[in-house]
């Protein structure tokens, strides 16, 4: 009889490092405010945005991630050849094909591994280091480079004042590897595609090329119907990951959830019943919904501040357009 191996590979995975890009444009609320009718109280009192980062004309979501993911390597003190696959989350990358991952491997010098992009809105960070894990522990690689990368200033229509105060540009990376404990708890992932409709691209590529003196296409959002759904739903998905990890509220350290809405955040630290102690990240203060990369981008900067010691235990929590989830609690890296 025929029989098909598998392989296994190390149980024990975690984080080997993290690093991240900024732009260095920094934009104002008091800059947005010059193509829509609201002002830097307004906007900050509903979201708590102060500032973003956006991206150059010569960058994008590949450069970005190119960038961190060299920073990424160096920080765990590694070189592209000890990286054996590369994923990108993005949901920005304009050129569609080819992805991202091929290429920041080849600019890291990973050339011939596995690379590959997840377009998962602003869970993608948490799928991707889900995919990462499992595929560690399955022998199918030993280190993965991980990315959340985002130019979503080229896809915000500047004058629609229900969100161009919202998005911004940005990549974070991190290193997954073997570890000598646990340092990543498995990955609670969800969709509800009943409200798809809550963040979109309102025109296709192609309806814009069929009419190209017509409307470009933008990103388009429901904020009240994702306040609701990410405020109230996503308390339920953060208590399945941390009962997953065989953990309970008490054990967090820290809580990284996505950086979309500074309110959002607050209820959410309320309904999970987080600690007074509980870290928080409130990264998007200075740098805005970077989406894909806004988890990433909040973990550097607790541990870069020192606000968050490495080897805490951090809860992450992403969702978005899909609507889609992915939350995993996680050991910070040193």
């Amino acid at each position: 009889m025929t029989h098909i191996h598998t392989r296994s590979g190390a149980q024990n995975v975690g984080l080997l490092s993290v690093a991240a890009y900024r732009p260095g444009r920094v934009v104002t609320n008091d800059e947005i405010c010059q193509t829509i009718e609201s002002s830097d109280e307004w906007i900050y009192s509903r979201t708590g945005i102060k500032n973003r980062r956006f991206a150059g004309p010569d960058e994008s979501a590949v450069t970005m991630a190119c960038e961190a993911g060299r920073r990424a390597c160096a920080a765990a003190e590694l070189s592209g050849s000890d990286i054996d696959a590369v994923i990108v989350a993005t949901s920005t990358n304009f050129r569609n094909t080819p992805p991202c991952g091929p290429q920041v491997a080849t600019e890291i010098g990973a050339q011939g591994i596995p690379a590959f992009d997840i377009a998962a809105g602003c869970a993608g960070f948490g799928y991707s280091l889900g995919v990462a894990a499992d595929m560690i522990r399955s022998g199918s690689a030993g280190r993965i480079l991980v990315v959340g990368s985002e130019k979503l200033s080229d896809a915000i229509d500047m004058t629609d004042r229900s969100n161009a105060f919202i998005f911004a540009d940005g990549a974070a990376a991190v290193v997954v590897g073997p570890t000598e404990e646990q340092g990543i708890g498995p990955t609670v992932a969800g969709s509800d595609g009943e409200q798809s409709s809550a963040i979109v691209q309102d025109l296709s590529w192609i309806d814009y090329t069929e009419n190209p003196s017509g409307p470009r296409p933008f990103l388009r959002m429901e904020g009240q119907t994702v306040f609701r759904w990410a405020a109230f739903q996503m308390v339920d998905v953060g208590k399945r990951a941390i009962a997953a990890a065989g953990l309970t509220v008490d054990d967090i350290d820290v809580f990284i959830p996505h950086q979309a809405n500074g309110r959002i955040n607050e209820l959410l630290t309320k309904g999970l019943g987080l600690s007074p102690e509980t870290v928080v990240a409130q990264d998007i203060q200075d740098a805005g919904n970077t989406s894909a990369a806004s988890i990433p981008l909040a973990m550097y900067t607790l541990l870069d501040t020192g606000e968050a010691k490495p080897g805490s235990v951090a809860l992450l929590l992403g969702y978005g357009a899909g609507l889609a989830y992915a939350a995993q609690v996680i050991r910070l890296p040193g």
